[in-house]
């Protein structure tokens, strides 16, 4: 149920908010805990950082080989807990739990659904890193991307009937069927970028944190409260990971929290109708992305690197910069962008189309 932003202001709504989040910050720290005791016992030494194409990577890298990745796995499994655990209890029990209960079919479960789907493929891809010494190959990563992509896809438009997209300042325009391969676009792009971002101490965890930042604060303002505060669990969880993330890391976010941040993160744009200034919320992972895009580009083209190494936070790296100043800077850059695009999405929510 979508209510007024009058009635989103209510204490009660906003106690709530943060009771889940502080939950979920708490039962990530226990939950990781446990997991790390078995991601040191049975999955080190973690996936194989050596890459025989890549001498710059190696040499900036060779100190985290042997450091355990599938750290991310905490962050879905603590927000499956909490949510599928307040609904538990809303079915047994009346009253308060009813309130509390944000597990709903227009506007959670879906971004629930690929969480959970995406995180279990991450964690696959993972596995096979660790098994066999390198993860699956970038056309099979992007057959995946593709395929839990399609699922949402035909939810969105067969359950949902969503023909139809935002274009901020202009308003909602009708593309029919083509909504399907728009939905796939978004929801590709978007894990893909993401999935660039994990690649220094702390640095995916701050980023992604202040990208759900701003899709909560979204969602909160279009009354949309059980999305708004199933991000706000998301939010307590990704502190929780970096509590053990940032430098020196414990482990890796791998695939399977970064998979599964960056398909919910697709959704919940695509949910608010925000998905065209994602790139402006999420300006480090449109950079990373870029940055390998345009590098691979040119390998093939013109037979020569743009870049010393990508993605982009690695040749910064190259160029001498610490680990530390890297990710704190991209952080900054990230919020600079999430705060902009917040912001124009207030200023579009309050005018009417240019058109």
């Amino acid at each position: 149920m979508i209510v007024s932003p009058l009635e989103s202001l209510n204490i009660f709504n906003i106690v709530r908010l943060f009771v889940i989040a502080t939950t979920a910050f708490f039962l990530n720290l226990i939950v990781t805990y446990f997991w790390t005791k078995v991601l040191f016992t049975r999955f080190k030494p973690g996936k194989a950082i050596e890459r025989p194409d890549t001498p710059i990577f190696n040499a900036l890298h060779r100190k985290k080989e042997g450091t355990p990745t599938m750290g991310g796995l905490p962050i879905w499994l603590t927000v499956s807990i909490i949510i599928l655990g307040c609904w538990l209890m809303a079915n047994i029990f009346d009253g308060i739990w009813d309130r509390i209960n944000f597990l709903s079919r227009s506007q959670t479960l879906l971004p629930l659904g690929f969480l959970i789907l995406a995180g279990l493929v991450g964690m696959a891809d993972d596995m096979v890193g660790v098994l066999k010494r390198g993860g699956l190959k970038l056309g099979k990563r992007l057959l995946f991307f593709v395929g839990v992509a399609a699922i949402g896809a035909w939810w969105f438009y067969f359950k949902l009937d969503i023909r139809t997209i935002v274009v901020p300042f202009l308003g909602e325009y009708a593309i029919g069927w083509l909504y399907i391969p728009y939905f796939i676009f978004i929801m590709v792009a978007t894990a893909f970028s993401m999935n660039e971002t994990d690649g220094l101490d702390g640095l995916s965890g701050g980023v992604f944190l202040t990208i759900f930042g701003a899709l909560t604060a979204i969602a909160f303002d279009q009354g949309r409260l059980d999305l708004a505060i199933f991000m706000s669990a998301i939010m307590g969880a990704l502190i929780g990971f970096l509590w053990f993330n940032i430098y020196p890391a414990k482990f890796f976010m791998g695939d399977t929290g970064v998979m599964a941040l960056g398909f919910t993160a697709g959704a919940v744009a695509l949910l608010t109708n925000t998905e065209l200034l994602l790139p402006i919320i999420a300006i480090i992972p449109l950079m990373e992305s870029g940055s390998v895009i345009i590098q691979t580009i040119s390998k093939k083209v013109r037979k020569k690197k743009i870049f010393p190494s990508t993605p982009i936070h690695h040749t910064f790296e190259a160029m001498g910069w610490p680990e530390t100043q890297i990710t704190m800077r991209f952080w900054m850059i990230n919020a600079i962008g999430a705060v902009i695009g917040l912001i124009l999405f207030l200023i579009d929510s309050k005018l009417p189309p240019f058109r």
